[in-house]
């Protein structure tokens, strides 16, 4: 199989094998385990990434407190979330009392079964609703299906490339990632789904003691966005947000979003007085103007779009031709006419509603 002609495995590689550069100001600590990377952006707030040695997909927020440890999102499998567990002890020895889902997409609440008894597990109500099954099944649906499906396609080309391969030393680093990707194929038929056991709608305010004091952690649901549930975690004392897959610092998944409520809920995260956000996938981020930037795209590919409909364009034949390239500017992704099949079919269904 040749994944250039992939483009769904070339835009998941692209967080697979970590292409995104880590922005880290000189006075950010960074701590590595065999398996992950923990920078930490403010005391005991640590942005956490896979090192490529597990497949994890999604980045992690970590808490650190006087006598205990908040995680947010729990990565793609409950084998990369017990790799994530242990490797805390890197920069902890307090226990694991909160885990928090931003959203209830696979690649970031899929390793929630892996924390001990005892853990809660908070998420909006939403998310509960989709990881509980009580909307529909999530192992059965497009967004699930269309990033696992192609695991297996993906484990073979890469088992054919290493025979192929006669430079040693890029054939050991297909053998690594041929490595990491069959266990990433192995431990996903583990999976099951497990919903948060408290929930919030709009608003949840914790308190974590820490050697200063305490710390205020606001879990904030500004709207529907990328899913109908996103959960933003705000520290306002450390002026630092993690955004889920609500903001990235490219273009975020569209499958399962509502395009055209979106900017209208990062008005909300604009709100916020900070000066970090930790995304759900790449880079620590320290400028608020790609929230600018996404907004406008989204606006513009919803209007593009529904002409699109109005038109009776089959949603196929839009995702081929819907021009967004005024955006290349900010977007490195986008080439050439066309946008993800994914989105564009979603959007369709919003106007369907309608």
């Amino acid at each position: 199989m040749n994944i250039k002609k992939y483009p769904l495995l070339t835009s998941v590689l692209s967080f697979v094998f970590g292409l995104l550069p880590e922005m880290v100001l000189s006075q950010d600590r960074v701590v590595e385990s065999s398996t992950h990377r923990f920078v930490e952006v403010a005391q005991g707030v640590w942005h956490v990434s896979g090192s490529g040695k597990v497949h994890t997909m999604s980045n992690v927020m970590v808490l650190v407190g006087e006598f205990d440890t908040l995680v947010v999102d729990s990565h793609v499998t409950p084998a990369a979330s017990r790799a994530l567990l242990a490797s805390l002890p890197v920069i902890t020895d307090k226990p694991v009392r909160y885990l928090v889902n931003s959203h209830y997409h696979f690649d970031h609440a899929h390793g929630n079964q892996s924390f001990p008894p005892g853990v809660e597990i908070i998420g909006h109500e939403f998310t509960r609703a989709k990881l509980n099954g009580d909307i529909g099944n999530v192992l059965e649906e497009n967004t699930f299906r269309s990033f696992s499906d192609p695991v297996p396609s993906l484990v073979i080309n890469l088992e054919e490339r290493v025979e192929q391969e006669s430079n040693s030393t890029r054939e050991a680093e297909l053998r690594e990632q041929l490595r990491v990707q069959t266990d990433y194929m192995n431990s996903i038929p583990e999976v099951s789904p497990t919903p948060p056991n408290i929930t919030l709608r709009d608003k949840m305010t914790l308190f974590q003691v820490v050697a200063d004091g305490s710390r205020e952690i606001q879990l904030l649901h500004f709207g529907r966005a990328h899913t109908g549930g996103d959960v933003v975690v705000y520290l306002p004392k450390e002026r630092v947000a993690f955004t889920g897959d609500m903001m990235l610092p490219g273009l975020a998944y569209m499958g399962d979003g509502h395009v055209d409520e979106w900017p209208v809920s990062l008005e909300g995260l604009k709100g916020l007085d900070f000066d970090v956000w930790l995304p759900g996938h790449g880079p620590v981020m320290r400028s608020k103007e790609p929230i600018n930037n996404f907004q406008a795209y989204l606006r513009d590919l919803w209007e593009k779009v529904e002409v699109m409909y109005s038109r009776g364009t089959s949603w196929e034949d839009a995702a081929a031709e819907i021009d967004m390239t005024n955006h290349a500017g900010n977007y490195v992704q986008i080439r050439a006419p066309g946008a993800d099949p994914r989105a564009i079919r979603r959007i369709y269904q919003l106007l369907d509603d309608r």
